[in-house]
């Protein structure tokens, strides 16, 4: 099957086509991170207008560099939530009328379904798995028996570990995102050098918080004034780092003792992070589990990865009404909503 998918849940704008559900022959992705820059963070509304703006070249030039034509696509994935609900209605919106004229199907994807099954575009992985998927909205373990059977096994109670990163970054004066330049600058920093609390650490739960590291961050600054670049910002940055990974790699071998699984996958924008990697590879190499990270360009939103799953659903026949709409917050454990 050859499809068409569109992702537009926050601020990249992404449109692909692949086969069967693996085979990406095109991929391109429209950031719009230069212009929610200057406002530290994103703006739904100006969010929804680019995507307006850029979805249908987006799409136009992955049908080219995919050397296809519209005639050829068999189906449409399409994200349908969580997310702004502006920025998605206009993907959503398009892979609708665009399934209509062609009277082709269209489904519609959980975007953390989409990141779960990132890994699948580079390689084939056995079910069932364990995946921690970290983004800037989500931090979430998972128990992943088959496409659409999902055990949630943990999540954030408040801030995800994207979201703190990029906050903590705000507070120490970096421009917005700030994850990546906390990343660069940890590689040079102590990451003993300030003590910092590792929330949820040993509660007995494999659920997630961030917002308490996040004001310790903010009550280290208050009484040590620190410079944007530095020693000291590196030392910072290479702490809070290694705080949030060790809470994640903690949380995550619990998981696997839990599950007994031999196979993990890591997903999200924030499974770029060198640190996460590292401390991800060490972990699986200890206790001999398979790990699956994808390349860095699979981490973040973009529209091969809502194929993967796209293509089991409209494989078995699991297509979407016309009569659906988008959702900004939806359970991964009502993810067979569309089959109603």
């Amino acid at each position: 099957m050859l499809l068409l998918s569109i992702e537009t849940s926050c601020d990249e704008t992404a449109a692909a086509v692949v086969r069967d559900g693996r085979e990406i022959l095109s991929s391109v992705i429209s950031s719009q991170i230069s212009i929610h820059a200057a406002y530290g963070g994103v703006v739904p509304e100006i969010a929804s207008r680019k995507h307006l703006e850029s979805l249908s070249p987006v799409i136009n030039q992955a049908i080219g560099d995919a050397g296809v034509k519209m005639e050829v696509i068999e189906g449409i994935a399409v994200t349908r939530g969580p997310g702004l609900s502006g920025a998605l209605l206009v993907g959503f919106s398009a892979a609708k009328a665009i399934a209509a004229a062609r009277q082709i199907p269209f489904v519609g994807i959980h975007h953390i379904e989409g990141h779960l099954f990132a890994p699948f575009l580079e390689q084939k992985i056995d079910f069932p798995f364990l995946a921690l998927v970290v983004s800037g909205g989500h931090t979430h373990l998972y128990h992943v028996e088959n496409f659409g059977e999902y055990k949630t096994l943990g999540k954030t109670i408040d801030d995800a570990a994207g979201e703190a990163f990029d906050k903590c970054a705000k507070i120490m004066g970096m421009p917005y995102p700030g994850g990546v330049l906390i990343d660069r600058m940890a590689q040079s920093g102590n990451p003993e050098a300030v003590r910092l609390p590792r929330p949820l650490l040993r509660d007995g739960t494999l659920n997630f918080s961030f917002s308490g590291l996040k004001t310790a961050v903010m009550q280290h600054i208050e009484k040590n004034p620190i410079s944007k670049s530095g020693k000291e910002a590196d030392d910072l940055c290479a702490s809070f780092q290694k705080a949030v990974c060790d809470v994640l790699s903690a949380k995550t071998e619990a998981a696997i003792l839990h599950t007994g699984t031999n196979r993990l996958v890591v997903a999200g924008g924030v499974a770029c992070n060198s640190g996460l990697r590292s401390r991800m590879l060490e972990l699986c190499k200890q206790m001999k589990v398979e790990l699956y990270i994808p390349q860095p360009s699979l981490c973040g939103d973009n529209a091969a990865m809502i194929a993967v799953p796209g293509d089991y659903y409209l494989s078995n026949g699991f297509a979407s009404s016309q009569s659906l709409d988008v959702t900004a917050s939806w359970d991964m454990d009502s993810i067979r909503e569309f089959t109603k």
